[in-house]
């Protein structure tokens, strides 16, 4: 069985990328750089290649983490923490990764590989890159294992959510003036430089104080939060208005469409504020035994498993988008959570957790879910580069071969965008 209907196959020849990129740093900046870097690849390595490597860089500085400060995923204090020089090599990372990240739709139009296989796998590494780097950002921040680390990662799941909820409805990828795929990135970059140099001590610093503004009529009266903090709540001012600019665009895309209520686009939000919620409130469940996730060897693989679960569902919907089906508004996967958060949260009601009655049989449980939702998500995409890779004639990592005068079959012109 695969993912994609039968008669939705067809859909897939129809596709064809829209975006829009309002940010002035990536065209004046970045996008020149971009059209430059793009050259130096060979036309022969395919744009699916240079995406899975950006990825890869992703996950060898999440390695980096765990090599150097193993306690932080096995026990509830950590070592010292990674050298400092070790964030450097995150922030060089996290640049290149984002820069492969926007050339592979380049080399896809110099290639004639842009299609639908290039859009899913595109978005199906930046999925899996934004629980990483939230990880890696939460703890370069200082905020390790806490509920700051837990807001982190539902402000990036949400804004990756809108951006996607959004081009399923108007046929298009919107980046704003400011976005995460751009400014975001680079300001993490910017995160993991400063605490290169500093230490990441350094962000538990007043942000008033800091700025020698604390005693000034208008500062001394507002609270005065660590810079880490800050930069979470300045993180939260950005989503809420992330919210209002795509439910405007959604809404504005639905009357063009000929309907006269734009509030039904809202009732698909559903599917990302309920497994949130489910994840919360197995992360909040009363302590028993020592069996509290937060603070606990249980953290981190909590934090992938989500992140998987949330890959598998934006994955669903810009397969969705590309093949023109019904919006997906169902996960099994989500059975598994609930059972998670119903099992730990027993002792509400009087009652011993079944399966998680201590901090071992917690960690294992959770560990047990990462596995889980990895075997689901991987059968996903492989399905799915099957199915298309058939149907289409295309291979995942190879170019299409070039024709009897040498040019690249359905190869297209650059476009100056990223």
């Amino acid at each position: 069985m695969g993912y994609i209907p039968q008669q939705s196959l067809e859909n897939l020849k129809k596709y064809s990328y829209k975006g829009v990129d309002k940010s002035l740093l990536s065209r004046y900046v970045l996008n020149p750089f971009w059209n430059w870097f793009v050259t130096l690849w060979p036309l022969s390595v395919a744009p699916n290649t240079i995406t899975l490597t950006g990825l890869s860089i992703v996950f060898f500085n999440f390695l980096t983490l765990l090599y150097y400060d193993p306690l932080y995923l096995t026990q509830e204090e950590g070592a010292e923490g990674p050298p400092n020089w070790i964030y450097y090599t995150w922030g060089v990372g996290l640049f290149l990764y984002q820069t492969l990240d926007a050339i592979d739709g380049k080399q896809a139009r110099r290639t004639g590989m842009a299609g639908p296989l290039g859009e899913m796998f595109d978005h199906g590494c930046d999925a899996l890159n934004t629980t990483l780097e939230n990880i890696l950002a939460s703890y370069a921040l200082g905020m390790g294992r806490s509920w700051w680390t837990v807001s982190s990662q539902i402000a990036t799941l949400a804004n990756f959510y809108l951006t996607t909820w959004e081009e399923y409805h108007t046929g298009q990828l919107f980046l704003g003036y400011f976005s995460g795929p751009v400014e975001g990135i680079i300001m993490i970059v910017v995160i993991y430089m400063v605490t290169g140099y500093y230490g990441p001590t350094f962000w538990n610093q007043k942000i008033w104080t800091f700025l020698h503004v604390e005693h000034l009529p208008l500062f001394n009266k507002i609270p005065n939060l660590p810079l880490n903090e800050s930069f979470m709540v300045f993180a939260g001012v950005g989503l809420a208005l992330n919210i209002l600019h795509s439910y405007h665009n959604v809404r504005r895309a639905t009357y063009l469409k000929g309907s006269r209520s734009g509030k039904s686009p809202l009732l698909l939000l559903l599917p990302f504020l309920v497994p949130t919620l489910l994840q919360i409130t197995w992360l909040s469940h009363p302590q028993y035994n020592n069996s509290y996730i937060i603070g606990s060897a249980a953290f981190v693989p909590f934090l992938c498993a989500w992140g998987l679960q949330f890959a598998h569902q934006v994955g669903r919907m810009i397969l969705a988008h590309v093949t023109s089906t019904p919006f997906p508004t169902w996960d099994w996967i989500w059975i598994w959570s609930l059972l998670g958060a119903v099992d730990a949260n027993l002792p509400k009601f009087g009652f011993s957790p079944i399966i998680q009655r201590s901090s071992k049989n917690t960690t294992i449980f959770v560990w047990v879910t990462l596995a889980v939702t990895f075997i689901s998500y991987a059968r996903f995409v492989s399905l799915v580069i099957r199915d298309i890779t058939n149907y289409l004639g295309i291979a995942c990592f190879t170019v299409r071969k070039r024709d009897e005068k040498g040019v690249w079959k359905n190869a297209q012109p650059d476009s100056k965008s990223s």
